[in-house]
């Protein structure tokens, strides 16, 4: 049998990979949530299969499924890694007479797909994370409402994505809590060990955060927490991890950076930090941070060795004085 073409590769494969597993979805149990849009989606458009089928590494995983036993599929057979390098919805009228299907296990093979049509869920910060799409086993096209339908549909499926993950989040801040930001920081100590890659990591924590409560009040410490949160992302790459680990201590978790670079980034934060006014124009208050920098060492056996490690660099700039980064690295 004649192979059928490679699926196209996004050009930002990595970052939205990385997307994905942010959104903490993958291989979670069936919700019906989910399960109700897909019903809907299999109801209005009159289709006999509908899914929300997310494209990982390797695979397509389906979130949801209607009219569809398998709960996943090898990528290079999935129509929606090729419908995930558009913008817009794929339309597939009739797969035997398409080239890129026409010799897929999944068109002359149960379950004998013949049309499909796929929206992709794009997150807010531009990555398709996979579809929604619907699937006949004969051919036919949708009719223009049909098309606005199963937009608006998508974008069903993509709020519920994103509230799931807002609430993975610190309400004040938006960043991500401590058990999530444990949970994403052991997926990139894995996967940096996989590829060879460095990480560092830089934890922190505002220094006398209890005085701008006690002397102006719970709001005043949210504000100075959004600001410094908001001058900290802008040294950021997106593929950073920031979370907020407690009332006011913080970590940054620094991809494929090495402990110069995140000697100087950090460096560069405190300095930002310091330089804020914004609630305290008319006071004698400055805030400053004091830091601990580490990177990934090879003794270190999982992400918590690496988390604790620059814990007690923080505590030694505390130590030491306050407004100030320590490091503490692993030979």
């Amino acid at each position: 049998m004649t192979p059928y073409p490679d699926y196209p590769i996004p050009a930002n494969e990595e970052q939205r990979l990385r997307a994905l597993r942010r959104f903490a979805v993958l291989d979670a149990p069936a919700d019906p949530h989910f399960d109700r849009i897909v019903a809907l989606a299999s109801e209005v458009l009159g289709m006999p299969i509908a899914l929300v089928s997310l494209v990982d590494q390797d695979r397509q995983w389906f979130l949801a499924r209607h009219g569809l036993e398998v709960q996943e599929t090898p990528r290079t057979m999935a129509f929606c890694a090729h419908a995930i390098a558009q913008q817009e919805l794929m339309e597939v009228p009739d797969a035997l007479d398409d080239a890129r299907f026409n010799t897929n296990p999944l068109v002359l093979d149960a379950p004998k797909v013949r049309f499909y049509a796929g929206v992709p869920l794009q997150s807010d910060d531009g990555y398709n994370l996979g579809t929604l799409c619907v699937i006949d086993r004969k051919p036919r096209v949708l009719d223009p409402h049909q098309r606005v339908m199963l937009k608006l549909m998508a974008d069903l499926v993509m709020r519920e994505l994103e509230l799931r993950q807002r609430s993975m989040q610190c309400p004040v801040t938006g960043l991500y809590n401590r058990s999530v930001f444990f949970r994403f920081g052991e997926q990139e100590f894995e996967n940096a060990r996989a590829e060879s890659l460095p990480v560092a990591l830089f934890n922190f924590d505002i220094d006398d955060f209890r005085q701008i409560n006690m002397r102006w009040g719970h709001q005043a410490g949210d504000q100075v927490l959004l600001d410094l949160c908001a001058v900290a992302r802008q040294h950021l790459s997106h593929e950073d991890l920031f979370g907020r680990i407690g009332d006011e201590e913080f970590a940054i978790l620094l991809v494929n950076a090495s402990i110069s670079r995140a000697m100087q980034l950090a460096e560069e934060i405190r300095l930002a930090v310091a330089a804020m006014r914004g609630v305290f124009d008319q006071s004698d208050y400055h805030p400053n941070i004091s830091g601990g920098i580490s990177a990934m060492a090879d003794s270190d056996q999982s992400f918590a060795d690496l988390f604790y490690r620059a814990d007690q660099a923080l505590y030694l700039a505390k130590g030491n004085g306050r407004n100030q980064i320590a490091s503490l690295l692993v030979e």
